[in-house]
């Protein structure tokens, strides 16, 4: 298993710590840092994850647990009415974010904010978000908001407007605790519910291609 490569600035200076500690025999101490390390190293794991199914299947973009599902109008995304899926992250699960669909980044823009309870409603617009539009071959546009909790403290975000990105590729990740909505056109089939569990990368969340009505574009 790999693990991104922000966890080091945590990680490295812990292992450091449990070896001057480890100097002095203060042992108790030295297993202490040492298993809070490797706990935030697990925090940061980015496991492999592979979908080759339906080519217009939207994939989760996060690990976690389904709070809701309504339609929204969310003019950074696109005009017209748009399916929301609220994902959230407590810190057991893997924190990585992947692209749910192949296209061209046309929108990357973080928006500070406040930094409240992840599973809270209406924290959309009031925490620190970040949000990542990507248009498919079709036109319809896809919205990936990543929004920190109360513990989250810094969001990632690897993609910029003008780049094309494939299915299932490295989108950013949250540290520690968070939440992230998927904003599909209203057009799409939506194939999960509240309370199941996703995996990046590779549970299926929707359906909607170059067929479907186009909201957005």
């Amino acid at each position: 298993m790999k693990f991104a490569k922000e966890a080091w600035p945590f990680v490295l200076p812990l292992l450091g710590l449990a070896a001057a500690l480890g100097w002095f025999r203060y042992w108790p101490a030295v297993i202490a840092v040492v298993v809070l390390a490797i706990l935030i190293l697990l925090f940061f794991r980015d496991p492999h994850r592979h979908y080759d199914g339906d080519a217009e299947a939207v994939l989760a973009p996060a690990d976690g647990v389904i709070l809701s599902i309504d339609t929204v109008q969310d003019p950074e995304v696109g005009t017209g009415d748009y399916i929301r899926i609220v994902t959230f992250l407590s810190v057991f699960n893997v924190h990585v974010q992947r692209t749910p669909v192949a296209g061209e980044v046309t929108h990357s823009q973080l928006t500070s904010g406040r930094k409240e309870a992840a599973f809270k409603k209406g924290l959309d617009r009031i925490n620190e978000r970040h949000l990542t539009v990507i248009r498919r071959q079709g036109g319809d546009r896809i919205g990936i908001r990543q929004i920190v909790g109360l513990i989250a403290r810094r969001i990632v975000c690897r993609l910029h407007p003008g780049q094309q990105v494939a299915r299932g590729e490295s989108l950013g990740l949250i540290k520690f605790g968070s939440r992230v909505d998927l904003l599909v056109p209203a057009s799409y089939e939506v194939l999960v519910k509240k309370g199941d569990r996703m995996r990046n990368g590779e549970t299926v969340m929707a359906r909607g291609g170059p067929e479907s009505s186009g909201a957005g574009s």
